[in-house]
């Protein structure tokens, strides 16, 4: 096998950074760029080599940031656009590159384009936006102009009193979503959202929902799933419409080919390999890689995802072989992830994050996302094992507009019945996205290390901050933040097998271990993951010779034994 070619976005490790939630430098409670910026040195020794920011721009906040109502000015609590020129150079001097968010399917209504916008029928960017009529049922009653739902719950579409008209916003009400049939937006997003921050100096884009900018001209009615209500899931009408992959060939001709960049798309409800290929062949010139969100959907439910459905590990197996192996005799290429702003914690959803389990349950998560093929991408707190907030917390604890909205409307809906609102909630304690979103635990000091603030953080931290956090873990050899550094080591070492590797499973009816090989050339290693708190029978596969354990999260293995601790991984290389 040749070697692969070494483009600088496969091989690195990505580290992503919820801004709000990451260090509080002025004690307002907030993280901010500068709180980043006096943390750059420790991610820079946890052996990452980009990081990924979310969104930093001025927002209402509605939806912590991916409102935008600037694209070329900083959200002043998280600081100014001085700030992120110096975090670019800060990142840049210390051999680390720096992708931002690029959310350009939406934008907030406070953004000037749409106060133009929705200023009357004839403005001149009134078309820069998804306008249209409403439709009058028989007796007469005003109705949206089509029935599908926004993802944050309740109709897509916004009654405009001013001008007459409803605007369509695929998420909340204050995101109308921006009009990609006009050339002209089309070179207005360019030039705000991505030309003036690529000539500062950022090194590519995490690409928000973006198979969602082509959607058609009709705008059909959503086929009726969700008996008894009006507003229906409609995903498969407006992701990946007629004209998406033009769109992104002529971003890539018109911005990204003048610039040494890496893109990552988000690309929801795509579950065919052969099209997600169209989207990262490296000869289309599309993205470079994507988000592809089986992992991470596993167990939502398939009306509304807080209706957790739960899952079988054969099936998180299949899912995890089917987004390695797609990219296999082709010129696409893949990411490793299982957690990120979004998510609940990876810890608390695929281990366990029981007391006496949730280090090992990190310590094999790590090993299982280190030795996949593709580019890795780490959560903020990842690292040192973050797990979910308590099953104690009430709604009342948490913030996220998804969560809060859906919760809301079941109660609406069934009236409060106690059961139907006791399953969302045991949903959202499993999926919320606030999980994620917990202010990072930096020590054992008051709010985690991560404000000085007297009242606290913009968000309650987490109860078991003394127990988990960076301090406590720095100077312990055996800490889930040293095993991590371990293991990015150990994939750099081999990246040739980890990173470029074919990846092949065995055994994929079980529901108690993972296991599965990677090979490159001559080069071979076995991984082995128990995913249950028993002991599980551990047989070598067979065909692959002579193997020598590298690495293992329990101390005292050699690699002999033919029985797997709970939660124990192992890997193997051929001799």
């Amino acid at each position: 096998m040749s070697a692969p070619n070494r483009i600088w976005w496969k091989d690195g490790t990505v580290y992503q950074i919820y801004p709000a939630s990451y260090k509080d430098s002025n004690n307002d409670g907030l993280g901010d760029i500068p709180g980043i910026i006096s943390k750059i040195d420790y991610i820079k020794d946890l052996g990452v080599d980009l990081v990924w920011l979310s969104p930093m721009y001025d927002s209402p906040q509605l939806d912590m940031g991916y409102d935008i109502s600037n694209y070329e000015a900083v959200y002043p609590p998280y600081g100014t656009v001085a700030d992120m020129e110096t975090l670019i150079e800060a990142c840049h001097s210390r051999g680390l590159r720096l992708i931002l968010d690029l959310v350009i399917n939406h934008t907030s209504d406070e953004h000037q384009w749409f106060k133009e916008s929705r200023r009357s029928k004839t403005d001149p960017k009134r078309d820069w936006y998804i306008w249209r009529p409403a439709k009058y049922a028989a007796d007469g009653t005003r109705m949206p102009p089509n029935n599908w739902r926004s993802f944050f719950s309740g109709s897509a579409w916004q009654w405009d009193e001013h001008t007459q008209e409803y605007y369509l916003h695929l998420f909340a009400t204050q995101q109308p979503d921006l009009n990609w049939e006009n050339a002209t937006t089309r070179r207005a997003i360019y030039d705000s959202a991505m030309e003036f921050w690529l000539q500062k100096g950022v090194d590519g884009f995490r690409i928000d929902t973006v198979n969602m900018y082509s959607k058609g001209t009709d705008l059909p009615d959503a086929p009726v799933i969700d008996q008894g209500i009006f507003e229906q899931p409609a995903s498969s009408l407006f992701c990946n419409g007629p004209r998406m992959h033009e769109f992104l060939r002529e971003m890539n001709t018109q911005v990204l080919s003048k610039y040494d960049t890496m893109t990552v798309g988000e690309l929801p409800d795509t579950p065919d390999p052969k099209h997600v290929l169209r989207y990262v062949s490296s000869g289309d010139k599309q993205l470079d890689m994507i988000f592809q969100f089986d992992i991470v959907d596993l167990g939502g439910g398939k009306i509304h995802k807080y209706e957790y459905e739960g899952y079988q590990l054969s099936e998180m197996k299949a899912i995890i072989a089917k987004w390695q192996q797609f990219i296999d005799g082709s010129d696409g290429w893949t990411t490793v992830f299982c957690e990120n702003h979004d998510q609940g914690r990876s810890v608390s959803r695929f281990a366990s994050d029981a007391p006496e389990w949730r280090e090992r349950s990190s310590k094999l998560l790590a090993i299982m996302m280190c030795a996949m093929t593709g580019t890795l991408f780490i959560y903020q707190g990842q690292e040192i094992g973050m797990i979910n907030a308590p099953t104690a917390w009430p709604i009342e604890y948490y913030k996220d507009i998804e969560a809060l909205n859906y919760y809301h409307s079941v109660a609406k809906r069934t009236n409060n019945d106690t059961e139907a609102l006791a399953h969302v909630m045991k949903s959202i304690q499993i999926l919320g996205r606030d999980h994620a979103r917990l202010p990072m635990q930096w020590d054992s000091t008051p709010y985690a290390g991560f404000t000085g603030k007297k009242d606290g953080a913009w968000m309650r931290t987490h109860d078991l901050y003394k127990e988990i956090n960076v301090a406590s873990q720095l100077n312990a050899p055996d800490s889930v933040l040293n095993f991590w550094k371990k293991m990015l080591q150990t994939r750099k070492a081999h990246k040739d097998l980890f990173i470029h590797g074919r990846f092949e499973t065995f055994d994929m009816d079980n529901q108690e271990t993972f296991v599965f090989g990677k090979t490159f050339g001559q080069d071979r290693a076995v991984v082995a993951l128990n995913f249950t708190d028993s002991e599980q029978p551990f047989k070598r596969p067979q065909g692959q010779g002579k193997m020598q354990l590298l690495v293992s999260n329990v101390g005292g293995v050699d690699g002999t034994e033919d029985i797997l601790l709970p939660y124990e991984g192992r890997v193997y290389l051929a001799l």
